[in-house]
């Protein structure tokens, strides 16, 4: 009884295979996800997280709750929270339910434990009991699917295992791992041994994030974990069009010439939307560098490197339209 109760309400219909956006800091705006919504159309999209303070009446930014309600073309998006103070995320969880939020995460796995003066993300690993209390009042108050994106552990890769039950008798709907600990930041690979193994001893759908930079990667995390779906990170804001080569509805892999194209593409049409979303050129400059520090492959390091050396918006734009 309440398993089916919780899987009605998943972001992804039953028996799919979803491919989610994640949440990345810096990133995944509302102009970014509104791109690859249109472009290649994700299963699940996530917002960054939304930082919620503690003890503040009005604990979310107005920024953040502009971007809590822009989902759009009827992708499902999950609204990710981070913070630690219980009173404080219920009330949270209220407000971006309020806003329209229908999905909701709470972030343990990012690597920022200076996110507060006290613990937040990947931090809240070191204190099981807490969290799971935590994470069972906050169930109480969410409306739609509740999960929780994961790392491995705070610096014990085991660590997961022992939150697995927890997170069941809590009322999670599905677990997103990402198998390093938190204190290995990104260094080292992302083992999916681990992702594999909560897949076998967790009831719970879990979606495979880390380290999926090609098609080839993305089938072989899917084969060797059984994942319920997967979740890119770094891959998709480097090639978006990754979504569309693990649904085989584009080639697998890109000639040398085709990436620089691919990329020029992407990121005129993102440069349209920023400079709409975003005030002044400096911040707009700011913002197409992160993406472009995650634009590792050969072929295009060259153009890549160039654009990331731009002083103005001007020689960035031009760049990219001279071949």
């Amino acid at each position: 009884m309440h398993e089916k109760h919780h899987n009605a309400k998943l972001p992804w219909a039953p028996g799919s295979l979803p491919l989610m956006l994640a949440p990345m800091q810096g990133l995944t705006n509302r102009a970014l996800r509104t791109l690859f919504i249109e472009r290649v159309r994700p299963d699940v999209v996530f917002t960054e997280f939304v930082r919620v303070k503690a003890s503040v009446r009005k604990n979310i930014t107005e920024n953040d709750r502009q971007e809590v309600v822009s989902a759009g073309g009827g992708v499902p998006l999950v609204v990710q929270l981070i913070g630690n103070d219980t009173d404080s995320l219920l009330a949270a969880a209220n407000t971006v339910q309020e806003l329209g939020a229908e999905h909701l995460n709470i972030n343990l796995g990012c690597p920022y434990g200076r996110m507060t003066s006290n613990t937040a993300g990947g931090a809240l690993l070191r204190e099981p009991v807490p969290l799971a209390r935590m994470l069972a009042q906050l169930r109480r108050e969410i409306r739609g699917s509740f999960s929780v994106k994961v790392r491995a552990g705070f610096d014990d890769p085991a660590q997961i295992f022992s939150l697995l039950a927890p997170f069941v008798d809590s009322g999670i709907d599905f677990i997103v791992v990402h198998p390093r600990t938190v204190k290995q930041l990104y260094s080292g690979a992302a083992d999916h041994g681990i992702t594999g193994e909560v897949v076998r001893q967790s009831p719970l759908p879990v979606i495979a994030n880390g380290d999926i930079f090609s098609e080839a990667a993305g089938r072989r995390v899917l084969a060797e974990t059984g994942a319920a779906g997967l979740m890119l990170g770094r891959g998709a804001i480097a090639d978006p069009l990754l979504f569309s080569r693990l649904r085989g509805s584009y080639p697998s892999e890109s000639g040398p010439a085709t990436k620089v194209s691919e990329l020029r593409e992407y990121l005129q049409e993102l440069l349209g939307r920023y400079q709409t979303l975003f005030c002044g050129e400096h911040q707009i400059l700011c913002k197409m560098k992160e993406v472009l520090c995650h634009v590792h492959a050969p072929e295009v390091l060259p153009l890549a490197r160039q654009l990331k050396r731009s002083k103005s918006l001007a020689q960035f734009g031009e760049l990219l339209t001279s071949s």
